[in-house]
């Protein structure tokens, strides 16, 4: 029980000047003042000074909290901390999913650690000044208690920032018996393997190889690993959807005869792609593919015809049949699948985006806005190839091989509205002339 001071103040009819006069001329007593309460309150100290909490895959963090109690406190006490979030983004995030996205284990003096869940009384339309909160473990009373908490969280959370989180601790009878701060730095660390991108490339000898993403522009690429050898029977490979890191990716090939192939992902990066499919004969026709958005594919005849093969969810089929989107592409000597919509590079050496409009029925054209100028000086690279995000949660991003097979990193941006690589370059590395495709 938390103690009190009580002072006791008592006045007599002796000293002058206080209280009135009794009947008679005589002084009246004054009443006893009512006790006076102040409660003691301890302290909540934290360890190491403010903790930063990464979100990410970089694994659970430590706060430690050392508390002391005032003198008479008995019996068992509860800890809470609180995280005083008072804006939420207005797109998904709730103090009920932060509390869900929030891992903690806890332990009390030096103890062994055991899970801890955070919670939240939030309820639509109420406003709480902390609506996220976590119960430590109880504990028995005790001059000085200390704390342990790990706290692990994914990326998605990094928007929480840097927050003074309240802790408190209550006797049995409720009443508050320590108080202090944790502080807490909630950081984007390095993103999970399904938000980062990664790099396919065949060498040579028909051997593809994987290049997972780092999440580090300045070393964007984990050491190669062997998918299989085999692909040199394919004259074109392309993605139709995001590779990424976890394994998920799907990718037509066509082969000598001109049969394309459909291989799906398998979410397994060890061996990123199931049994190819057959999709179907004829795709000899074709000087160029690339994929779109929602798993579809543009294809560019030998006339410089355009057309666009619809993703078939849930046939047997992979494409609907295809549709005409014009002619005039043949001034183009590359065509690449990138976010948003295809990189094409006309014979002067100039990149254009072509951003997609998701709507046959939108007056611009469909499937395609009117193209957007990137930048000249792109005849430089024998290869270029959109990827994933190879940042910390920003944009897909495009990379580019020269002559010299020197491999460079465009960090995707946002200009005019459309997805595109941006103006400056990262170096990554020499010697990818070794691969004579990459994807």
């Amino acid at each position: 029980m938390a103690r009190t001071r009580t002072a006791l103040a008592l006045a007599t009819a002796l000293v002058a000047g206080i209280g009135p006069l009794a009947p008679g001329g005589a002084a009246a007593a004054t009443p006893p003042a009512a006790p006076a309460t102040t409660a003691e309150v301890g302290t909540v100290v934290q360890e190491g000074g403010r903790l930063t909490v990464p979100a990410g895959t970089e694994g659970p963090v430590t706060l430690r909290l050392e508390v002391t109690l005032p003198a008479g406190v008995t019996g068992p006490v509860r800890a809470a901390l609180a995280l005083p979030v008072t804006a939420f983004p207005p797109a998904g995030p709730s103090p009920l999913r932060l509390a869900a996205a929030l891992h903690s284990t806890c332990a009390v003096n030096g103890g062994a650690f055991a899970a801890c869940a955070w919670d939240s009384p939030w309820v639509d339309g109420e406003d709480y000044p902390h609506p996220v909160r976590l119960k430590l473990p109880v504990a028995q009373a005790g001059s000085t208690l200390t704390y342990a908490v790990t706290i692990d969280t994914s990326s998605d959370q990094a928007w929480v920032g840097s927050l003074d989180a309240p802790v408190e601790l209550a006797d049995s009878t409720g009443a508050v018996v320590a108080r202090g701060e944790a502080g807490l730095d909630f950081v984007l660390g390095t993103p999970e393997p399904n938000l980062v991108g990664a790099l396919h490339a065949r060498d040579k000898d028909g051997v593809l190889w994987r290049y997972e993403g780092t999440s580090r522009p300045d070393k964007p690429f984990k050491p190669r690993r062997k998918v299989g050898g085999g692909w040199n029977v394919y004259t074109a490979v392309v993605p139709v959807s995001a590779t990424m890191s976890n394994g998920v990716g799907d990718l037509v090939a066509r082969d000598r005869a001109g049969v394309l192939w459909y291989y799906k992902g398998t979410g397994n990066p060890a061996a990123p792609f199931a049994p190819r499919t057959k999709v179907g004969a004829g795709w000899n026709i074709y000087t160029a593919l690339a994929g779109r958005l929602g798993g579809s594919l543009v294809a560019r005849d030998r006339d410089g015809v355009l057309w666009v093969y619809e993703r078939n969810y849930g046939s047997a089929a992979p494409f609907r049949p295809r549709v005409r989107v014009g002619a005039g592409w043949n001034v183009y000597n590359s065509l690449k699948g990138y976010a948003g919509g295809p990189l094409a590079r006309d014979a002067a050496g100039v990149l254009w985006k072509y951003d997609e409009t998701g709507s046959a029925g939108d007056p611009e054209g469909y499937p395609f806005r009117q193209r957007l100028r990137i930048g000249a000086g792109w005849n430089a690279y024998t290869a270029v190839a959109g990827t994933g995000d190879l940042g910390r949660r920003d944009y897909p991003d495009v990379v580019a091989r020269d002559g010299a097979g020197r491999l460079w990193l465009y960090q995707g941006v946002i200009k005019a509205g459309a997805l595109v690589p941006g103006p400056t370059r990262t170096y990554v590395g020499p010697g990818w002339n070794v691969y004579d495709l990459i994807f």
